[in-house]
């Protein structure tokens, strides 16, 4: 699971530019031998057949992150930016970036202040931290917006931000974008592990890899209609009055959406209790998912969210090996288990 997140974190997928990292899950999943298709999203659909086939499951995860997109060059040479996303314009502050031009060429910067010398501007360390201030110092010789435009730079071109992913000694996995690619990878193994071990589930259970959750929309749609169970498999909120932790599974009772199906989340308790899993019960107060999404779109399903534990959410990221593992094992759990539903 860590090779595989290491290799998605590397690829840049800032919602609406997916494409690479849709195509790295796409060809893991057909040397596995799986059945997948596209939808007109771009997102990334895999099924597993089972015994039953009347009725379905659907496990979610989102390979589009936080970015940006060019939103004015300006007079100097620099780039304002519009953000992709629900983040703060201080949580990229000095970040290194890759810009993406319509024709595929690549270029880096670095986000910052636009009064970041604190030997210039007085109020350097006062100045707000938004769209007028921000901006992408580009590691060219440019010195107005006419050398820009001749890069090939324009107005809508994606930004990506550095991953700098890292694993500790101690197992501490830091990086950008573990939102959702954590949970990305996990499933990815998952089915591995299923294929290789000759597992038939009981249902028929398909994998949505979505490309818009970002965004709110990711997972509302191409939910076949013998789905009862959908699953959404994204990262846990951490902080002050938060259970969730980086070491344990995250089971999520109520987002900014409303409560989760409560039989659905009593089974997850359960499977976590008998297979020796540790959870934690959580509320994620400003939070929506895929499977949110799914039931704004008026799909009659039970929809139910799970994921590890990740620190610093929309910023600098970090999780544990340890979370990783006891979301998969809560997960294989849960794929081999019968619905109780009448």
């Amino acid at each position: 699971m860590v090779d595989s997140l290491i290799k998605l974190v590397s690829i840049a997928s800032p919602t609406g530019n997916t494409s690479k990292t849709i195509e790295f899950v796409e060809e893991f999943l057909k040397k596995q031998e799986v059945i997948t298709k596209r939808n007109r999203k771009g997102g990334l659909i895999a099924t597993l057949p089972g015994k039953d086939d009347s009725k379905h499951r659907m496990l979610t995860a989102h390979v589009d992150t936080l970015g940006a997109m060019v939103k004015e060059i300006k007079p100097s040479g620099r780039l304002k930016i519009d953000l992709i996303g629900g983040f703060t314009f201080n949580s990229i502050e000095g970040e290194y970036c890759t810009i993406e031009t319509a024709s595929g060429k690549t270029y880096t910067g670095t986000i910052l202040m636009h009064q970041t010398s604190v030997h210039v501007y007085k109020d350097a360390g006062k100045a707000e931290r938004n769209q007028a201030n921000m901006e992408i110092r580009i590691d060219e010789k440019v010195h107005n917006a006419d050398e820009v435009r001749a890069l090939g730079i324009e107005v809508g071109d994606f930004v990506s931000f550095d991953p700098r992913v890292e694993v500790t000694p101690s197992g501490y996995i830091k990086s950008r974008h573990l939102d959702d690619k954590a949970s990305v990878a996990i499933l990815m193994q998952l089915i591995k592990r299923i294929k290789e071990e000759k597992i038939e589930l009981p249902y028929t259970t398909h994998f949505l890899f979505s490309n818009n959750e970002e965004i709110g929309y990711g997972g509302n749609s191409n939910i076949p209609p013998d789905t009862v169970e959908y699953l959404a498999v994204d990262m846990g909120a951490m902080g002050d009055g938060q259970s969730t932790d980086e070491y344990t599974v995250s089971i999520c009772v109520k987002d900014a959406s409303g409560p989760y199906h409560y039989a659905l989340r009593k089974k997850l308790v359960s499977l976590a209790k008998e297979n020796g899993i540790s959870y934690k019960l959580d509320i994620y107060p400003y939070y929506g998912s895929d499977a949110s999404a799914a039931i704004r779109s008026g799909n009659d399903i039970v929809h139910g969210l799970v994921g590890p534990g990740i620190d610093s959410s929309h910023a600098f990221e970090r999780t544990h090996t340890s979370s990783l593992e006891q979301t998969a094992k809560l997960l294989f759990a849960y794929m081999q288990s019968e619905m109780t539903y009448e």
